[in-house]
């Protein structure tokens, strides 16, 4: 979810209309090195928002040595002390989130110098009994700080999951929230059930996990140390206050005990992904829980995990729902991004950021080396929430509005120049990789700056092929709103 607390009076009415599932949004998909086609390990959301035209900003933070009695603040309250030095990482912050019309930074998802890359997050509802048991804490750790307080701290994913647990055992969660935290080595599922309570869980290589809105984690065995961190006192505390009718240790429910299980809101988007991924796996729909994790029927690539990002229910039993309305692919997806970590890439080149700006559906996932980002293009780091002609957000933004004037006739042809550019981008990754790869063994302050300057220019092409369609799109829409007239009447104005 993409949440936000001041809010217009416009964007208010629109809550209020939409009812309370409009702040529920967000989905992510990981997937284990060995279920992939190049052996990555690869980490992707869609932040979703209630709104479609809210820009983003690429940002980067770099390392420094904290003041004395430095504090960590931020806008909702919380504040930490400051560790002695702060990494380096790179964020994607709302257009506004530095300033004070904000409601927080929101960086939402980046990459440190260690490569621990965060994805936060995907917002999920707490059931009555817990919040009843152990309330929320307004001040405490909450979505818009999650990023920017585990990034500049964290060398490894597991210690990024250990210290997002001590916070929120220290200064309470502000809210339920699925977490991502991952390494080249690693992914971890981190899920904040109450003020106080998480489970965290390392994911195996050999599967992928999807995640909507609903609590995800069950069937986890607590006592496996090497793969489960948890809250102090987990399993008593849901004995206590009977959250489940009896606790498995060693088969742990995280998700009923603390969440609302059997949404369609949720389970649809589960049950979508699950079945394109796993085609072979005959599952009903609007089951309570699906399976945690799921094994996929071909390794999966790039184009596969973008491939979900995008999906609808088309072709599915779901299609003929009235009452199924949350595909995973939403209009107002305000960026999606797919992390591909490298163990076998030279540190600045071991996370790859596929990078798409606004909805996935009218956009292209760019990639980047965030590592080896020395400056940020003027597209990423630029444009607000009123349309614009600069930024990369309103580049692809804006061509899937004209687009939405005449699907039948624009929608293939924005799809078609989608599929033309993120081909020649994937197919040419590797070869990409393999050159940076050897230029580092020989030079690695070179590579690192071609690295950078390819990044950029990567980006910078893509926006601009998307203003070209932006202007192919324009001109046939004028055209066609042309009167027409009789061979005659068209003679005749000619020879005025």
């Amino acid at each position: 979810m993409h949440g936000k607390t001041s809010l217009t009076l416009i964007a208010t009415a629109i809550l209020a209309l939409l009812g309370a599932d409009a702040a529920q949004a967000c989905t992510s998909l990981v997937v284990g090195k060995l279920a992939s086609a190049d052996g990555s390990l690869m980490v992707a959301r869609n932040e979703d928002y209630y709104i479609n035209n809210w820009n983003k900003r690429e940002v980067i933070h770099p390392r420094r040595e904290a003041d004395k009695d430095e504090q960590l603040s931020f806008k909702n309250g919380l504040k930490v002390p400051a560790p002695k030095t702060l990494y380096r990482y790179t964020g994607l912050m709302d257009w506004n989130g530095d300033t004070l019309a904000g409601d927080g930074l929101y960086e939402e998802r980046g990459v440190n110098e260690f490569n621990v890359a965060v994805t936060a997050t995907n917002s999920a509802q707490v059931n009555k009994q817990a919040a009843a048991a152990d309330p929320l804490v307004d001040s405490g750790v909450i979505e818009a700080v999650i990023p920017s307080l585990i990034l500049p701290q964290a060398k490894r994913a597991r210690e990024g999951v250990e210290l997002l647990g001590r916070y929120i055992q220290q200064y309470g969660a502000g809210e339920g929230n699925g977490v991502l935290i991952a390494d080249p080595n690693e992914a971890w599922y981190m899920e904040i059930g109450s003020g106080h309570h998480w489970l965290a869980y390392r994911l195996p290589q050999d599967g992928y996990l999807i995640v909507a809105n609903g609590l995800r984690l069950h069937g986890v065995n607590l006592q496996d140390k090497a793969n489960v961190l948890s809250s102090p006192g987990l399993a008593d505390f849901v004995r206590q206050h009977k959250l489940l009718p009896s606790v498995d240790e060693r088969a742990f429910n995280f998700a009923k005990a603390f969440g609302v299980t059997g949404d369609p809101y949720n389970v649809d988007r589960e049950w979508l992904a699950q079945h394109r991924l796993t085609p072979s796996l005959k599952q009903a729909t609007r089951q309570d829980q699906y399976p945690l994790l799921q094994k996929p029927d071909h390794k999966l690539s790039v184009a596969d995990v973008a491939g979900v990002l995008r999906a609808d229910f088309t072709g599915t039993p779901l299609a003929k729902r009235a009452d199924a309305e949350r595909p995973i692919g939403v209009d107002r997806t305000i960026e999606s991004h797919i992390f591909q970590l490298r163990a076998d890439m030279p540190q600045p080149f071991a996370v790859l950021t596929w990078q798409s700006f606004g909805s996935p559906a009218g956009a292209v996932f760019v990639p980047m080396y965030e590592n080896a980002l020395k400056d940020v293009a003027a597209p990423l780091r630029s444009g607000s929430a009123q349309y614009e002609g600069q930024s990369a957000y309103w580049a692809f933004r804006g061509n899937a509005t004209l687009a939405q004037a005449n699907p039948a006739k624009y929608g293939p042809v924005l799809r078609a120049w989608q599929g033309k550019l993120e081909s020649q981008l994937q197919v040419g990754q590797p070869h990409v990789d393999a050159m940076l790869k050897t230029l580092y063994a020989a030079n690695p302050q070179t590579a690192q700056a071609l690295a950078n300057q390819w990044s950029n220019g990567a980006m910078l092409w893509a926006v601009q092929s998307a203003r070209d369609v932006n202007q192919a799109l324009m001109t046939d829409m004028t055209k066609s709103s042309e009167k027409k007239y009789s061979p005659e009447e068209l003679e005749k104005i000619k020879s005025l």
